[in-house]
């Protein structure tokens, strides 16, 4: 599971641009807190590698599953608490439930610096449920 300001990643393929080369479909961690993108550790070697002979090629357009093979999206997002496929509320809400217990935590161990980020984290999901939950109710309207 990987994090970024306390909050689990977000599993999902998206696309990256490398200099002037777009690389499509690229196993990547998302950040529903801050919106940190960063490249799936299994295969950061090979994003790379596929990223330089494009640029080096000239290509404007790539798609990183024509040349990279053999990675189950399974196994990929295995450890990922949630992936792009859910419906954004119900991550938020997983988001938020994680941070609270991580509070929890951080209470009892007295660590005022955690107990700090964690309540900033908890007040950007709280604004990010409120948006969601605005545009659910404008699209139930309409």
């Amino acid at each position: 599971m990987s994090f970024c300001c306390g909050a689990s990643m977000i599993g999902t393929k998206g696309t990256l641009k490398h200099i002037r080369t777009h690389i499509h479909n690229v196993p990547i961690l998302f950040c529903p807190v801050c919106h940190r993108v960063e490249v799936h550790h299994l295969v950061e070697n090979e994003y790379e590698i596929l990223a330089e002979y494009a640029h080096a090629d000239g290509a404007s357009d790539v798609d990183f599953q024509d040349y990279v093979d053999g990675l189950a999206e399974n196994e990929l997002f295995e450890n990922c608490v949630n992936d792009e496929s859910e419906d954004p509320l119900d991550v938020v809400r997983s988001q938020i439930d994680m941070a609270l217990d991580l509070l929890m935590v951080a209470s009892k161990l007295e660590d005022e610096d955690w107990t700090a980020q964690l309540k900033k984290r908890l007040q950007m999901l709280s604004q990010r449920q409120t948006r969601l939950l605005q545009k659910n109710k404008v699209r139930r309207a309409g």
